[in-house]
């Protein structure tokens, strides 16, 4: 059951606002690992449950470390708009009993409301590699604060090229931080 996972009353309400009552296999496996802190990596098919594998956690510990303004500590990495505003929709409807900010950036639209929520404060940044890297080098992104780096569809990010682009975003968040890496399908080597 989900209230056996150590999730928070908040976000039990939101999974069973959503309909959820029994976890699958990928949420059972790793909420409460990645609740405990340590590092994941999560592989199963899409259409488990993979994103509220990361989301529950990612929204926990958010609230756990979040204060009065919006810092940036938790960073979704994605490799498509489609899936950075799927997890967005994931947040919002599961977060929506916590008192977090939290948005989304890509390219191929406008960026200056993006630049504008990132402004005003968020605690959880869901990105695109290009857009986050640009934003990044004009100075508007600043990963010093991530606690939490979630790389969702790793093999996809891997497979459309973001090799370097992960790489230099990686090179810029802390040393000390917690890892969630998940993937519909993992090389066997």
């Amino acid at each position: 059951k989900f209230n056996e996972l150590g999730l928070m009353p908040e976000l039990l309400r939101a999974t069973a606002d959503a309909g959820y009552t029994e976890p699958s296999p990928i949420q059972a496996a790793t909420i409460p690992v990645a609740l405990q802190g340590r590092d994941v990596i999560g592989c199963a098919q899409t259409g488990t449950g993979k994103t509220a594998a990361f989301c529950l956690p990612a929204l926990q510990r958010a609230h756990a470390t979040s204060g009065e303004q919006a810092s940036l500590h938790t960073l979704i990495l994605t490799p498509t708009r489609e899936l950075a505003a799927q997890i967005n929709d994931s947040l919002k409807s599961y977060g929506r009993h916590l008192d977090l900010w939290h948005t989304v950036i890509f390219g191929g639209v406008s960026e200056k409301p993006q630049i504008a929520e990132i402004q005003r404060g968020v605690d959880i940044l869901v990105a695109t590699p290009g857009r986050l890297l640009d934003l990044m080098q004009r100075g508007i992104v600043k990963l010093g604060s991530v606690k939490l780096f979630v790389l969702d569809e790793a093999d996809r990010m891997l497979d459309m090229g973001f090799i370097n682009d992960v790489k230099k975003i990686t090179r810029a968040l802390p040393a000390q931080r917690q890892t969630l890496f998940f993937s519909a399908t993992m090389p066997d080597s």
